[in-house]
């Protein structure tokens, strides 16, 4: 039987507000953090109940869940539970050796946003403040541009 701990990040001693606060929106002004998966998607439960997963890589927030029992209910299916939790890829880094210390994620080297690869050659161990304030700057400067647009970044230090 699968453990979800096994695929989750311990959330004790971490401000959650401060590390997700650039990530408003697409969240809300308001909501309490449930559970995070080891690459830091936050599973999020909003004002009605409804839980919601911010898509860190992929820069987008989505309902999954009508409440926590709904939520309980769907990621009991093997295939949900290994979208949302990213469970096939935490297996594989844990099998090439990457291992995560008390304030890491999983982060991608190239996001998703940009084009990057769910794989492990493109994944390292990466603070938590780091992987959310660079993913949402990534985001913030994309979001209202056209799907399929190209984009320069330059990296400045």
């Amino acid at each position: 039987m699968v453990n979800i701990h096994d695929y989750l990040i311990d959330q004790s001693g971490k401000d959650w507000a401060v590390l997700l606060a650039d990530w408003v929106p697409p969240l809300p002004s308001d909501f309490t953090v449930w559970m995070v998966n080891r690459f830091g998607d936050v599973f999020a439960t909003f004002d009605d109940g409804s839980i919601h997963m911010l898509d860190i890589g992929g820069g987008s927030a989505t309902q999954l869940a009508t409440n926590r029992e709904d939520f309980i209910t769907q990621i009991g299916n093997d295939e949900t539970a290994d979208n949302w939790l990213l469970m096939s890829l935490t297996n594989a880094c844990v099998a090439s050796g990457m291992t995560l210390k008390n304030n890491e994620c999983y982060s991608f080297k190239i996001p998703p946003l940009l084009g990057g690869l769910y794989e492990v050659d493109n994944i390292e161990p990466t603070d938590l403040s780091v992987h959310y304030s660079f993913l949402a700057d990534i985001y913030i400067q994309t979001k209202d541009l056209p799907e399929g647009s190209k984009v320069n970044f330059k990296f400045i230090g």
